[in-house]
């Protein structure tokens, strides 16, 4: 079964990035549009990027660590 060429993914990186390939729509907490100039982005993971949401890269220089693969059960969300 093939994805759907209209629906965005997330890839997650290990000690990395998430990239996100589009269609997407990224806002602000407070809903403003976030033009992101492309159709794929990566997301900052380490918080420590200086462009926040996206990553420049940082996570390389300050030694970032997070698995790829789920490390456990997923926490049940409000909506499960």
């Amino acid at each position: 079964m093939g994805m759907d060429d209209r629906s965005a993914s997330v890839t997650v990186c290990e000690d990395g990035p998430l990239l996100l390939r589009g269609p997407f729509t990224l806002r602000t907490q407070d809903g403003a549009v976030v033009d992101p100039g492309r159709a794929t982005v990566a997301l900052c993971r380490c918080g420590r990027s200086a462009i926040k949401p996206f990553c420049d890269g940082t996570h390389k220089a300050v030694g970032f660590q997070a698995p790829s693969a789920p490390t456990g059960e997923r926490p049940l969300s409000s909506e499960d």
